[in-house]
């Protein structure tokens, strides 16, 4: 599992160096590349203290709405933990179904309604993450951009910030920083 893991920081800092690793034009290749990305999220985020109820409680990475991932993302966090956290994964069908939860991903039917959608998220700890082309101006936190094949980050770092979350400069510093929803 420590071996997996590895393999998976070092995807992912690959996948955010300057000259990324293309993803390839097939929906499957790119939404595999993404469930690392959101495992990895959690290697790169610290919480508030009381966003966890016990110091051994599940990490919970959640997706809203239809799930994308098939699967994938189920087996890339499969016995794996952060800072003495287990991963797991949540589906939710609507936002008043999201309880603890620590990443959530936003399907794009569901970021249609971002303005509905991120308001009830709001004073909550939960990192926000999608690929919808206003996600992270809407007041998203990272959105996955596809340009050129690539896969590349978009963060509102001021939306995380509300939400008393610090990012990685690992994971600042190739990314695109965008205002705070405006």
């Amino acid at each position: 599992m420590v071996g997996a893991r590895v393999a998976m920081m070092a995807a992912l800092l690959g996948l955010l160096a300057p000259a990324a690793a293309p993803a390839q034009a097939g929906a499957p290749r790119e939404n595999e590349l993404k469930a690392v990305f959101l495992f990895n999220f959690a290697q790169f985020v610290e919480w508030p203290a009381g966003a966890f109820a016990t110091p051994d409680a599940p990490l919970v990475i959640g997706v809203l709405g239809d799930d994308p991932f098939d699967g994938v993302l189920d087996s890339t966090i499969q016995g794996e933990r952060i800072n003495n956290h287990p991963l797991v994964v949540e589906r939710y069908r609507r936002v008043e179904d999201v309880g603890t939860c620590h990443i959530l991903f936003i399907s794009r039917p569901d970021a249609e309604h971002l303005d509905q959608v991120l308001p009830r998220l709001r004073d909550r700890s939960i990192l926000t993450v999608g690929d919808a082309g206003n996600f992270s101006r809407a007041g998203g936190m990272i959105a996955f951009v596809t340009e050129h094949n690539r896969i590349r980050l978009r963060i509102n770092l001021t939306a995380a910030t509300a939400a008393n979350l610090v990012l990685s400069s690992k994971l600042l510093r190739p990314a695109e920083i965008v205002g705070g929803g405006h």
